[in-house]
Parts: structure tokens; C-alpha cells; sequence
């Protein structure tokens, strides 16, 4: 979820007749770098089931991204707003570099995040997002800067990143708010389909150091078109150019995600969060189901402003091969180690290492495969800007 900033240091521009357009508008920068090696020395240096580390013995950058935001401030009359995110590097070919969940990846690939707000006037105010937004399925987020440890999560890369629709929140109270959602798809800018995929979730806030999500999505993922780039001159139609062919008797299986994650703030230094899953998809609505299963556990501790260790673990059920390609369980333990070199200079060192109960990860030895890979990371991460607490 975004979080706009708390009394943001603003650009403004003020029109004839006294109109502030860009008064609470924030530019933001961020620049994330890493170098990683994997100890298996895989082929190719690739290290698997990674969303962004994906390279080994590698000087990489992962992104850079620059945020422009002016939210709505309902209480002091502004009931609109926007948000745009640019990214570039590494991260947008994980995000939205393959043809499986965009149809035309390359004319998005740069926009992250782009959407309007309003608020209505009903009641505590009826927020209103229409565009396109990072995903808040799952506990992890895109900006390296605001998760506990540098490498994300299996189900960070497993489950949406983001969504193109329409959506709603409102906060009844300080204890509960309702999200819901009408989506082109997960990760999907333009729609693979006619159905329009649906979310419904809760926000609670049972107490003032704990916040808990839950929520559930029901998607229909499955194209019902492909595009022909070689088919020039024929008589399919096009889009913009590019010539596609309806695929008969598409299938039309569900999507089925429940998700739920808490954090507690156990004391000032010490953060604590857990994270489950439960993932259903069929090929047809008579096929049967694969299932992708289980969660991860987080702690933090602040030893310092400016020193901190952050430890993750997690269990990964993949009954059907929704995230490896492979029905097999699969596990990761990561020991991060923090630096906050400076305001808005973050150095972070990071052992992880993933495993399986079956041969799966790469080796120096082309078809030698192992039940794991450990790494070991460096990551630089960068920013500036007057957007203040998460991206």
C-alpha cells in the first residue's frame, strides 16, 4: 500500500488567479545496485527463483526509478491526486519483460506504477484509484529501501506485482478498512481476457503496533488471443501493427489467491512479521487444480540508528509447478546485515540460501543439477527526495 508522505518539503507553482497546482507535489529518486555470487557458479550466472538478484559474479543494477506524487488532502479541500513511478534496469524484466503476462510487455516496461485519486465525499471519504498500481498482495514491496532484507521473497516473486483497473478503500475506523478491486488481471496492463479480476480485502489495526492484512483475488489469467508478429500483410486484424489471431476453444480455469500477512512492532528496536499463502489455479474449469502453499517469517532488530540485522524464512509448497515449473517443496533462509552509511545511503550484506527437496538449482556442469544454491550479495541502495516513510 502507498502511504502518502507526512508534511512533505513541496515544489509549488502558483498560476494566475492563485491556483497551487503543484503545491504538495514530491520528486523522488532512487538508485539500487548490487554484487552477488552464487556458490554453485551456476551456467550463465543465474541465480534461480530470484525476482531482482537474478545475476551471479555480476556488477548489477538492479533499478532506478523516479517517483512523482501529488496525493490528496480531502482536509484541506484537495480531493484529487497522482502518483507516477518510473523504473528502469534490471527490475523491469522481471516486473514486465515476458510475453506470459503481457501481451505487449515492451510498451509498459517502464511505468511501474501510474494513477489517479479521488476522494469522495461519502462518509470518512471514499478513496478512489484508477491506473495502475503496485500490487499489495504479499508483505514485500518494490522499493528496496523499505523491506527488511535486500532480496525478496519467493512469494514476492510468485505473487502479483502489480494490477491495471479501478479500486476502492475505506476506513470505517482507526481499527478496520475494506479494499476492493476490478483489474485487467495480475500483471497485466492491458487484459489477456474479457473477465475483469476481482479483490476484496481488510485492513486491520487490532492494536496500535500491529497491522494485519487479509485478502482474497479471484482471476481468470488465461489469453484468449496471440499476436502474430510475422503475419504482416495478412488478413488478421491488428493492434497498432502488430497482427494477432483468437485461440479457439480458450480455456477459462480460475485464479484463486488467499493472502494474509501481520506485522508487529514487539518494541522500538524489534519488528516481527509473518506471511501465508494459498494459491489455486486451473488450465480449464474442469482441470484439476495446482496448489502453491505456504508462507514466510521475518524478524528485525535496530541495534542502532544506523546498524541493523533482519532475518527471513520460508516454505514454499508447489503442488503443480505454479512457481518453478516443477511440483516440488521448496525453502530459503536469509541473514541480512544493515548499514545506514547516511541519510538516503543504505549498504546492505546478505547470506541466503535456497533449497529443495529435489535436484533443481543450476550448477557449472550443464544438466548437474543441486538441491540448493547459496549466495552471497553486497547491495547499494540510494535515494533522495522529500517523500517521507515507504515508497
Amino acid at each position: 500500500m502507498n502511504t502518502p508522505a507526512a508534511n512533505p518539503t513541496t515544489a509549488s507553482s502558483t498560476l494566475p488567479g492563485g491556483s497551487d497546482v503543484l503545491r504538495g507535489t514530491t520528486v523522488n529518486f532512487l538508485l539500487d545496485g548490487y554484487y552477488g555470487y552464487n556458490f554453485n557458479n551456476p551456467i550463465g550466472r543465474v541465480n534461480l527463483l530470484r525476482a531482482y538478484d537474478v545475476s551471479s559474479n555480476s556488477f548489477s543494477l538492479n533499478q532506478a526509478d523516479v517517483v512523482l506524487e501529488n496525493p490528496a488532502d480531502p482536509g484541506h479541500g484537495k480531493r484529487f491526486g497522482l502518483r507516477l513511478d518510473l523504473q528502469f534496469g534490471q527490475a523491469t524484466e522481471t516486473l514486465q519483460g515476458n510475453a506470459v503476462n503481457e501481451l505487449r510487455p515492451n510498451v509498459w516496461r517502464n511505468i511501474f506504477q501510474a494513477y489517479g485519486t479521488y476522494v469522495v465525499p461519502v462518509g470518512s471519504g471514499l478513496t478512489v484509484d484508477f491506473g495502475k498500481w503496485a500490487s499489495s498482495l504479499g508483505i514485500e514491496g518494490n522499493y528496496t529501501k523499505d523491506q527488511m532484507n535486500y532480496s525478496r521473497s519467493f512469494w514476492f516473486n510468485f505473487l502479483p506485482f502489480y494490477h491495471t483497473g479501478a479500486r476502492v478503500n475505506y476506513k470505517f475506523n482507526d481499527t478496520i478498512a475494506v479494499n476492493y478491486w476490478v483489474t485487467n488481471g495480475t500483471q497485466q496492463t492491458e487484459p489477456f481476457n474479457n473477465f475483469k479480476d476481482q479483490l476484496i480485502g481488510l485492513s486491520l489495526q487490532p492494536h496500535k503496533n500491529v497491522a494485519w492484512t487479509v485478502n482474497y483475488y479471484l482471476g481468470q489469467e488465461h489469453p484468449d488471443v496471440q499476436f502474430v508478429p510475422a503475419a504482416t500483410g495478412s488478413n488478421l486484424p491488428t493492434q497498432q501493427g502488430t497482427s494477432f489471431e483468437p485461440i479457439p476453444n480458450a480455456p477459462k480455469g480460475k485464479l484463486h489467491i488467499l493472502d494474509t500477512y501481520l506485522t508487529w512492532q514487539a518494541s522500538p528496536k524489534l519488528t516481527l512479521a509473518v506471511e501465508g499463502d494459498y494459491v489455486i489455479q486451473r488450465l480449464a474449469t474442469s482441470s484439476p487444480p495446482a496448489r502453491t502453499s505456504g508462507g514466510a517469517a521475518y524478524a528485525r532488530f535496530q541495534f542502532t540508528p544506523k546498524i541493523a540485522i533482519a532475518g527471513r524464512t520460508e516454505y514454499l509448497s508447489d503442488r503443480g509447478g505454479l512457481f518453478t515449473g516443477a511440483t516440488q517443496i521448496v525453502k530459503e533462509t536469509t541473514l541480512t546485515f544493515e548499514q545506514r552509511l547516511a541519510e538516503g545511503f543504505l549498504l546492505r550484506q546478505e547470506w541466503r540460501r535456497d533449497f529443495s527437496n529435489h535436484p533443481y538449482f543450476l550448477t557449472d556442469v550443464l544438466g548437474l543439477l543441486k538441491k540448493e544454491q547459496n549466495t552471497a550479495t553486497l547491495g547499494l541502495v540510494w535515494w533522495f527526495g522529500a517523500k517521507e516513510g515507504g515508497w
